[in-house]
């Protein structure tokens, strides 16, 4: 596992690149996350309110740890239009070294 345990990926959707920037820009200044990519424009299909839905969104790729995720889902929550966003953290399991640690300076650990 190579020092991987505590670190995460989280994954969410937007409505639009404008607000995908605007969380990116936000959890990385806090130190709430070391990394964010914002992807690009997917093709979402999904079930809301009983019917099934397709939308254009923007996913956002962030790159932080366990210690910061509850404040990361707290501040994405605050800045996200959608009334239930997708926030899911996936753990990483192995990574380049160099990087995890990089990871963990830049969210503060």
């Amino acid at each position: 596992m190579r020092g991987a345990r505590r670190k995460l990926v989280v994954f969410v959707t937007t409505g639009s690149k404008k607000e995908a920037r605007a969380i990116a820009e936000t959890l990385v200044d806090r130190k709430l996350a070391a990394c964010a990519s914002v992807v690009g424009v997917v093709d979402s299909l999904y079930r809301w309110q009983g019917k099934v839905q397709r939308s254009r969104e923007v996913l956002l790729m962030i790159k932080t740890t366990t210690r910061t995720y509850a404040a990361l889902e707290r501040r994405v929550k605050a800045l996200h239009s959608y009334e239930v966003p997708e926030i899911i953290a996936l753990p990483i399991t192995d990574g380049l070294p160099a990087y995890l640690a990089w990871l963990d300076r830049e969210t503060g650990k």
